[in-house]
């Protein structure tokens, strides 16, 4: 089971808190450092500010070494495919090569209303996430420009023979370009997509069972389309809240605002012992990450913790 840091900027922070968290988790070896792609804060002010998902990113990529970067998730209602398949490469590139790209169909209206976003309906959300995956996978994966190009006549985006330039570093996904997670528990167009695009299936926040029965799902989707399901990596986003005493764990639920008792049923919580439980129940269920929700960013010896006593423990 591999563990990785996901921040919520919105929340607050600088590029600076973003900064000494992802070193801290390349430093105790974690797998990942990952980031919403939010532009407003929920429940706070979210003081200074939001960030920039990629800019950010891209920073990150030259002042980190070896950890992998990406989003969870970038909102497809953000950007057009054309420039994000450029960002992403170019980030890719900045790194050498250790980007993913965690994209979704986008559902926080709020933020698309005080940030000038357009937020369609439902239906037309999906179908252009559905036609980004498209453009942007397929701009990765282009044949060069003499020999035709990428070429590609949806409903909402079009391309005409573009050479699909910059190429990423990595060209190894399943898709043709650095690793792409799709998540969520839609019962039918998300196990269809994760299934034709992604390497990586997520499960943001969700019971356990629930979980369950949608890797059933997206499995389902896989063999329908002749793909092996074991070819995709299954993963779950849960908040973290670990200590060593009672009392250190009321102390961190109470930093990030939440319960003991709620952090202990619905997150990764609790002490030491009853987290590496947990985390084996996870992989009984075929996942191979974890996404651990650092909402306390100052905290950084939360990190050291499961880093030194909880890793260890999971065989």
């Amino acid at each position: 089971m591999e563990l990785r840091i996901f921040t919520e900027p919105q929340q607050g922070a600088t590029y600076d808190d973003l900064l000494r968290v992802a070193l801290e988790a390349e430093r105790l070896g974690f797998g990942a450092f990952f980031r919403s792609d939010h532009y407003l804060g929920m429940g706070t002010e979210g003081l200074p500010g939001p960030s920039d998902a990629w800019i950010t990113l891209a920073g990150l990529a030259r002042e980190t070494s070896t950890i992998r970067l990406g989003t969870m998730m970038t909102s497809a209602t953000f950007r057009y495919p054309g420039p994000l398949a450029i960002q992403v490469a170019n980030v890719d590139q900045m790194s050498g090569g250790r980007v993913e790209l965690g994209i979704g169909a986008g559902w926080f209206v709020q933020e698309h209303e005080k940030y000038a976003i357009p937020f369609p309906g439902t239906a037309e959300r999906f179908d252009r996430f559905e036609e980004q995956l498209a453009v942007v996978t397929g701009l990765w994966s282009a044949p060069a420009a003499e020999d035709g190009g990428f070429s590609y006549d949806g409903t909402h985006y079009q391309v005409s023979e573009s050479p699909g330039l910059p190429k990423p570093v990595q060209r190894d996904g399943h898709a043709g370009g650095p690793p792409v997670l799709i998540g969520g528990v839609g019962k039918r167009r998300t196990p269809a997509l994760a299934a034709r695009y992604a390497d990586e299936f997520n499960l943001p926040f969700v019971p356990f069972d629930t979980g369950v029965e949608q890797i059933a799902r997206v499995h389902a989707a896989c063999e329908e389309i002749g793909r092996d399901p074991g070819s995709l990596t299954t993963s779950s986003a849960l908040v973290l809240c670990v200590a060593e005493t009672e009392g250190e764990l009321a102390r961190r639920a109470a930093a990030i605002g939440r319960e003991v008792d709620e952090l202990r049923e619905n997150g990764l919580a609790g002490l030491v012992p009853e987290v590496v439980d947990k985390i084996g129940r996870y992989a009984e269920t075929g996942q191979s990450r974890l996404y651990l929700q650092t909402l306390d960013l100052d905290d950084l010896d939360h990190l050291r913790l499961v880093a030194e006593q909880v890793v260890p423990q999971i065989p």
